[in-house]
């Protein structure tokens, strides 16, 4: 069977590592792809937005399972294209990926289906947002997210009234994340132990993943902006066997089943990333697909074959299939670029990564990375994920870490302390 990856990040790179091991698969494609991805797989010069040109491929080229990993396809509507001409494809159809796609349906939607989450007002103006940052209905500290999809970036915690409506101005008037900002939804601030929760969905089984910790703010002890994810580990070593039956029993089957009830029919990955509080898990956002830098690690981690999972879940058929999963821990630790999330450096050549070549359970997913005249370069803001399974967490990420030392670039910046509170609740949680 031949296989077409959609994306060029770290997570695409994960997948076409994954896929590339079934014995199911003879072939395949990745669009647009990376400089890693591009040793494993044949890269075509096709953008991840053009899904006319990407279904007219599938459909020429006869492949057999078509696998998105980014959620601006899936919201442009690829599944229901690739749908209407009878292809194979493993990605949510446009009004399911609407859970991710607007910040305010997804807030509304679990209102209506009694999924626990923040208290929020949605803001359909700059006048709307001034005057809830003016009234704080929820106290301080707020946060201030923009609608649509924002890679990450489009979320603001602010402390104070000011900063409050700083945040506003900047999301909906200076517009700096394009029609992200056409409204934006204000939140209570949760405390508490974040914690990412994947299942694959065939609309109405749901399948749960390993537990993942993301560590989303660019600075060492969770400060500065956020970002699309700075590293993770798995386990995450305070989800209790009791707090998974809660969260899906409360979070994941009541959205699947509300989607499906509302004529969404959810089939692919739904990503719940949640926030432990004192009252239990509450739902921070959904996407509606595989995490990243998440994907890297639970790949690692997935002893399964994962295609026959992928064609379960498009053929709305996943009640046969089962998950295996390594005993073993992993860590992924992001490198990123200098200036970023902001205005990252790029161009800088890449060296070292030959070292890592053939190490065992380690790997360099590559994201924002390109060849050019003979060269592995930075062309992005998280440039590479290096990944490592060990027999324990600590292990895992000590080996994440001595794997960083050989590879470098000019501005690499990364964090210092990926899976440290996770370590150091090891004493009081057993992994699974």
């Amino acid at each position: 069977m031949k296989v077409l990856v959609v994306g060029n990040g770290g997570r695409e790179h994960a997948l076409v590592w994954k896929i590339r091991q079934s014995p199911l698969v003879k072939e395949v494609f990745c669009a647009p792809g990376n400089a890693g991805i591009a040793k494993i797989a044949t890269c075509l010069p096709i953008e991840t937005s053009d899904i006319v040109e990407l279904a007219d491929f599938a459909q020429d080229a006869r492949v057999g399972l078509t696998v998105v990993g980014p959620e601006l396809p899936m919201v442009l509507g690829i599944a229901d294209e690739f749908a209407r001409r009878g292809l194979p494809i493993f990605a949510p159809t446009r009004a399911a990926a609407e859970i991710e796609g607007s910040k305010a349906f997804a807030r509304e939607f679990m209102t209506r289906h009694k999924v626990p989450s923040p208290r929020y007002e949605v803001c359909n103006s700059l006048d709307e947002a001034l005057d809830c940052c003016a009234r704080a209905p929820f106290g301080f500290p707020l946060v201030l997210k923009a609608d649509g999809l924002a890679s990450g970036k489009g979320a603001v915690v602010a402390h104070d009234r000011s900063e409050a409506e700083a945040a506003a101005r900047a999301l909906m008037s200076d517009k700096r994340l394009g029609q992200a900002t056409a409204k934006i939804v204000i939140e209570e601030f949760l405390p508490g132990e974040e914690v990412s929760f994947l299942v694959f969905s065939d609309g109405q089984k749901a399948l749960p993943m390993v537990s993942v910790q993301d560590h989303k703010r660019i600075g060492d002890g969770d400060t500065g902006p956020n970002t699309g994810g700075m590293g993770t580990v798995s386990p995450a070593t305070h989800l209790t066997l009791d707090l998974h039956k809660q969260i899906m029993a409360e979070v994941i089957l009541p959205t699947i089943g509300g989607l499906e009830k509302e004529g969404r029919r959810f089939q692919g990955v739904l990503y719940a990333g949640l926030m432990i509080t004192d009252k239990g898990p509450k739902v921070l956002e959904f996407n509606a697909r595989f995490g990243d830098p998440e994907a890297q690690v639970i790949l690692a981690r997935l002893k399964s074959d994962l295609v026959p999972v992928l064609q379960g879940v498009a053929a709305g058929q996943l009640k046969e299939v089962k998950l295996e999963w390594a005993k073993e821990a992993a860590a992924c630790v992001v490198l990123a670029s200098a200036g970023y999330p902001d205005a990252a450096q790029t161009g800088q050549e890449i060296r070292g990564l030959e070292a890592l070549d053939g190490q065992s359970d380690v790997v360099a997913f590559h994201a924002a990375t390109a060849q050019r005249d003979g060269k592995v370069v930075t062309v992005g803001g998280r440039v590479l994920g290096i990944t490592a399974l060990g027999a324990s967490l600590p292990a895992a990420v000590q080996r994440a870490y001595e794997a960083t030392t050989k590879v470098s670039f000019d501005g690499m910046a990364f964090r210092k302390d990926i899976g440290a509170r996770s370590i150091a609740r090891l004493g009081a949680t057993t992994a699974r």
